[in-house]
């Protein structure tokens, strides 16, 4: 028995491996969890408003740049191909290609800023949370415009296994947020009181810092030698044509979650700042639970990458599997937290707030905190199983499943909300069946696909297979 147990842990694409590359990610997201958790505290203190704000307005921030966002960061899957295919030298020139969407992307971004205050004039929120929407938007734009960038040069690092880079790198970026959250939300240590909008410049700032930092380690000369990362700056058609095929359904696939996402905030925030304001709460400590799989699915598609560049399916299948064993185990955890300790986990918020009306704030959270206990399983199947399916190139499907499952659950929350008039518990069921429907679908995908067969990388000529031997 005990042999069989060590063979599990040691055995290539079992618990070991993936732990090793999974945990930097975790410890990267995890840090990112307190870094929002943190802002969303500072601003329960700062006011009730503020807080509701925060996340229609960081929501849309990060809707506007999803697209280009996901066929960037999809380049995730090229790196760790080519890696495990032992062809370095492709590496940086396909970084180079989503760079450029990067580059296109930013000053559109920025351009949207003068656009906020009719954005959100139109959702028919407060005036005062509008207000506060506003101002939280504008700042964000300035560094969501980098998030692009940011995204093309962590999967450098992620696609080949280099891990801790990036959790050395995001941690610290985080633990500045943090301290700039707290300077500039009250205006301490002579810096004016921004509310809201200082949450947001300080998360802007932040970004800049992970740009600034990617771009340092990028450029050092061991790695210019061997990835190209400097020579292979120029625009490559053909590598530049596959990175849009396989990558733009991934982009869509953001953007069709997050646009069905706003679709229930722009619903709830017309209910109300109460029902807001707990939403906002139920998704920032879901986020405990969320952030921690998101760097556990990416795990999974490296080394699903990895392994399918080194034509060995069967390692690919096999850190999948011990990829979900990690995220449902983390999941059962959160879910019994979030079941039978909710009061615990609300605590901090309720610091510096009037206590008769936060108590009726915290009664609606933990009740919303039991659709997040509900759907916590199925989420790390969605993740987990999709970022698989993903890092063997199977974006299409994913693209079709999430297309299809979002625009009904969009409908679905508009009609039951407009016509029926069914309020906030039908949106959370509804949201709840979306994550349980994709996880499920994804699974199946997974057990039945052709996803063990698919590659993006394309076929090695003469010199690269003796560059991949002599790597090997």
């Amino acid at each position: 028995m005990l042999k069989r147990v060590d063979n599990w842990w040691r055995r290539p694409g079992g618990f070991r491996e993936t732990l090793a590359v999974a945990l930097p990610l975790i410890a990267s997201t995890v840090s990112w969890t307190i870094m929002i958790f943190t802002d969303r505290v500072f601003l329960a203190w700062h006011s009730h408003d503020a807080v509701a704000a925060a996340l229609p307005a960081g929501n849309i921030a990060f809707t506007l740049i999803c697209f280009p966002l996901g066929i960037a960061s999809y380049v995730n899957t090229f790196v760790a191909q080519y890696h495990g295919a032992g062809r370095p030298r492709r590496i940086g020139p396909a970084v180079w290609q989503a760079l450029f969407i990067g580059l296109v992307t930013a000053p559109l971004a920025m351009a949207t800023i003068p656009l906020a205050p009719k954005i959100f004039a139109a959702m028919g929120h407060d005036p005062h949370v509008a207000r506060y929407e506003v101002e939280y938007y504008q700042a964000l734009c300035w560094g969501e415009s980098t998030l692009v960038l940011v995204a093309a040069l962590s999967a450098f690092f992620t696609g080949r296994g280099c891990m801790r880079t990036v959790m050395v790198v995001d941690s610290s970026a985080a633990a500045l947020n943090i301290l700039l959250d707290y300077l500039w939300i009250f205006g301490h240590a002579g810096f004016p009181a921004l509310g809201p909008a200082g949450a947001a410049w300080a998360t802007t700032v932040a970004t800049w810092l992970r740009l600034a930092t990617y771009l340092v380690l990028w450029w050092r000369p061991p790695l210019r030698r061997t990835f190209h990362t400097l020579s292979g700056w120029r625009f490559d058609r053909e590598l530049f044509g596959r990175l849009i095929w396989f990558g733009f359904p991934n982009g869509l696939q953001y953007l069709f979650e997050m646009g069905a996402f706003s679709v229930f905030l722009v619903l709830v925030g017309q209910m109300g700042k109460r029902e807001l304001a707990a939403s906002n709460l139920s998704f920032n400590l879901n986020s405990f639970a969320f952030m921690p799989i998101l760097g556990i699915g990416l795990a999974a598609s490296t080394l699903v990458g990895q392994h399918l560049g080194e034509d060995r399916p069967k390692l690919a299948e096999r850190s999948t599997w011990s990829a979900f064993t990690l995220g449902g185990g983390l999941m059962a955890v959160v879910a019994s937290l979030y079941l039978f300790a909710p009061d615990w986990l609300l605590y901090a918020y309720s610091i510096n707030s009037d206590p008769a009306e936060f108590a009726e704030l915290q009664s609606l959270a933990e009740v919303l905190l039991r659709f997040v206990a509900f759907y916590c399983l199925f989420d790390a199947m969605n993740i987990i199983f999709s970022g698989a399916l993903k890092g063997a190139g199977d974006t299409g499907f994913v693209l079709v499943t999430t297309l299809s499952i979002s625009l009904v659950v969009a409908a679905a929350t508009w009609i039951g909300v407009k016509w029926f008039d069914l309020g906030l518990y039908w949106c959370w069921s509804v949201v709840s069946a979306w994550v349980f429907l994709l996880g499920v679908v994804f699974l199946l995908r997974y057990l039945y696909g052709p996803w063990r067969g698919m590659r993006v990388i394309e076929k090695a000529n003469d010199a690269e297979l003796v560059e991949a031997a002599n790597v090997g």
